[in-house]
């Protein structure tokens, strides 16, 4: 039977990061291996014990430019790329005194985690590999004879392979290649994540649109999108027990959501994740205001704004206490000890908070073991939002509420009297708040917190009708849309849904305004005396 294996007697070592190094280097030892290196790894292989010809050895040049060059040489490169099936390459190799590789172990310089320590432009720029991803990428090519190694976690399977004399088969050397060149990917991907932000197009630079075509942003719009994210856990299960699921991060931002870090309670599933971070944007839609957002199913069952934490999170919870039961909270400031003593007999699977006082935590994860307590060291910053499609990706800004319509001063008041400061205040609270809700959204407020939401359905009449039914069914009697006020996510087309809200007495209407039946909303409002602005801004969320 012929074998595709191949016993590894040469090997290339050059690697950044020098942890678990040790296991190959004992192998090497013991099976005689004649070893190549570079630099720092040289001199760590040696003091291990084994015996290594530095590459300047090899090239007959020393390295130069600041490290810059050192393995950028034909004597290193073609003993990589020689596929050493191919007569004609043999003799190649044979007639320029070459030795050809069996296997390459490289790592490459740490650029995201220079980038992440704050560095400077010209430390970030020393960190862009480039010998590295060449001897890289040359050797998973040549997978027919090379098997090139760049994940630690397989370095005591490399170990075993050396010491047995078996080697790789070309089965396995394509499974390293195809690991080795998603590593060069990523790291390529980052790097242009990094000069994206940092370089962007001069204002010298005059290319003009086509007629017909929308100007394109480059910076956030790029001809190929080539983002890389990297896999810090998998899932117990996505969004069913019967899908796989995992987290990845971004390799530039440590300090997002994603990186949470967990004070209690049990792992985080795939909806806590959707939900919680859902939550979490939504309290910051109102810093510096102290918020506290009550999220399930991605949709909010309570938001509002309090003198203190507490008190935000009590007319949160009050606005739906049925369906706070297992929810996510949210608060954009410390968690203390008294809104602490409010979560404790509420079940809920996640909160999450910029901090907690030590008493707080104490209690939340002394008496609420299975509460997941996550605390983010700052609030949401990124700009761009993904969905993916059958087939491809849709990239959009994120809506942070910063459309000329989002400010209360350009609102335009079609019908009533002007509204108070108070009812202003509520207003502005609701219009805020309904960014946050699943369309067709509506959205009932009083001392800015919601008392009633309909979101999620298929027509704003639907919306309009089970806000004001939460409003007042989950208020043990009370009329809690008599004297609020109400937003609409998106015009309404019609006059009813307007008037589901006038006639359950609230007082002040915001929405978009935009319908061609405009004037008939606007005189519906105008025969009940409720005071309507619009602001010719939507926020839709699907």
């Amino acid at each position: 039977m012929t074998t595709t294996n191949r016993p590894i007697r040469r090997a290339l070592v050059s690697v950044f990061h020098k942890e678990g190094i040790e296991v190959l280097a004992e192998a090497f030892i013991k099976a005689g291996t004649e070893v190549v290196s570079t630099g720092s790894t040289a001199k760590r292989l040696a003091e291990l014990g084994v015996k290594v010809t530095e590459v300047s050895e090899v090239t007959g040049f020393p390295e130069c430019l600041d490290g810059r060059v050192k393995t950028l040489d034909p004597h290193i490169h073609a003993g990589i790329l020689a596929d050493m099936t191919n007569e004609n390459h043999a003799a190649q190799l044979e007639k320029f005194g070459i030795k050809p590789f069996d296997l390459v172990v490289v790592n490459l310089y740490p650029f995201a985690d220079t980038v992440r320590s704050g560095a400077d432009e010209a430390a970030a720029i020393e960190k862009i590999d480039i010998g590295g991803p060449s001897m890289v990428r040359g050797a998973a090519k040549n997978n027919a004879t090379v098997a090139i190694v760049t994940d630690p976690n397989d370095y005591a399977l490399v170990a075993a392979r050396i010491e047995n004399g078996e080697g790789f088969s070309l089965e396995e050397r394509r499974w390293l290649a195809g690991k080795a060149f998603a590593h060069t990917a990523s790291y390529d991907a980052t790097i242009n994540e990094w000069t994206a932000k940092h370089w962007p197009k001069p204002a010298t630079v005059d290319q003009p649109t086509a007629e017909g075509e929308t100007e394109v942003n480059e910076a956030k719009f790029p001809a190929a999108f080539t983002r890389t994210w990297d896999r810090a856990h998998v899932l117990r299960y996505g969004e069913n027990p019967h899908q796989q699921a995992a987290l990845y991060l971004d390799p530039l931002n440590q300090n997002g959501f994603a990186h949470a870090e967990q004070l209690g309670g049990k792992p985080m599933s795939y909806n806590n994740y959707v939900d919680a971070d859902a939550a979490w944007r939504a309290v910051w839609d109102f810093a510096p205001q102290i918020a506290v957002a009550v999220v399930k199913h991605n949709n909010p069952c309570g938001l509002a704004i309090g003198a203190t934490v507490a008190e935000a999170h009590k007319k949160a919870h009050a606005c739906d206490p049925m369906s706070a039961y297992g929810g996510v909270i949210a608060a954009n400031s410390k968690v203390t000890m008294e809104m602490a003593e409010s979560v404790r007999p509420i079940f809920t699977e996640v909160i999450v908070a910029p901090d907690y006082d030590a008493d707080a935590l104490e209690l939340l994860q002394t008496k609420k073991k299975n509460l997941r307590i996550l605390k983010v060291a700052e609030p949401p910053k990124s700009k761009t939002q993904f969905r993916q499609i059958d087939g491809g990706l849709l990239v959009q800004s994120t809506d942070l509420i910063d459309a000329p319509g989002d400010d209360p001063d350009a609102w335009k008041l079609v019908s009533g009297e002007p509204a108070d400061e108070q009812t202003v205040k509520d207003l502005v609270f609701a219009w805020r708040a309904i960014r946050c809700v699943k369309s067709n959204a509506i959205l009932i407020a009083h001392d800015q917190a919601t008392v009633g939401i309909g979101m999620g359905q298929v027509n704003r009449v639907d919306s309009a009708n089970l806000s004001v039914e939460r409003a007042n069914t989950l208020a043990d009697g009370a009329n809690r849309t008599q004297g609020a006020v109400a937003a609409s996510d998106a015009f309404f087309p019609f006059a009813d849904g307007a008037e589901i809200l006038i006639n359950a007495g609230v007082k002040a209407i915001v929405q978009p305004g935009g319908s061609i039946r405009d004037e008939e909303v606007f005189e519906a409002a105008r025969k009940a005396g409720v005071t309507m602005y619009v602001t010719g801004t939507r926020h839709f969320f699907h």
